[in-house]
């Protein structure tokens, strides 16, 4: 019997695919816990929309992710820091502080976590950092940390 798989099932597929199974199985197992749904011509038009309009999302999102970075490498972020002698922060400047630096001066939105810092920020200075904005689109932000006057 074929039938389409509405979430993983071990041993026979992943979530959408339409998979080949014995009748006992299918009818015992996976149709009655709604791991699946037998393939007839409506189902299986339902699993093609569902696959266009996933399609169709993915794409979109990345159009978005490429916007963003396109974006990202005209900002230069400004940020105050206090320091003691030497130079040298006091702490250091987190993704945290830099995504909000972001938003506020730019009105970009990039999540913490997408923001990539190699080692920690404990210097004045300017500073390259990359953001993985998803579907395989990175982008480059200018840090420029300043003295807090």
């Amino acid at each position: 019997m074929k039938v389409i798989l509405q979430q993983d099932v071990k041993g026979h597929g992943k979530r959408g695919q339409m998979v080949e199974v014995s009748d006992g199985y299918a009818r015992n197992f996976l149709l009655p816990k709604k791991l699946a749904v037998a393939a007839n011509a409506d189902n299986m038009n339902k699993m093609v929309m569902q696959d266009k309009a996933k399609k169709a999302q993915m794409e979109q999102e990345k159009a978005e992710a490429e916007a963003i970075s396109a974006k990202l490498r005209e900002c230069i972020v400004k940020i105050p820091a206090k320091a003691g002698q030497g130079g040298r922060l006091f702490g250091a400047v987190t993704s945290k502080e830099i995504s909000e630096a972001l938003e506020k001066q730019h009105g970009l939105m990039v999540a913490k976590a997408k923001i990539v810092q190699d080692e920690p920020i404990k210097s004045f200075g300017t500073y390259e950092l990359r953001c993985k904005l998803g579907h395989e689109v990175s982008g480059t932000i200018t840090v420029v940390i300043t003295e807090e006057k």
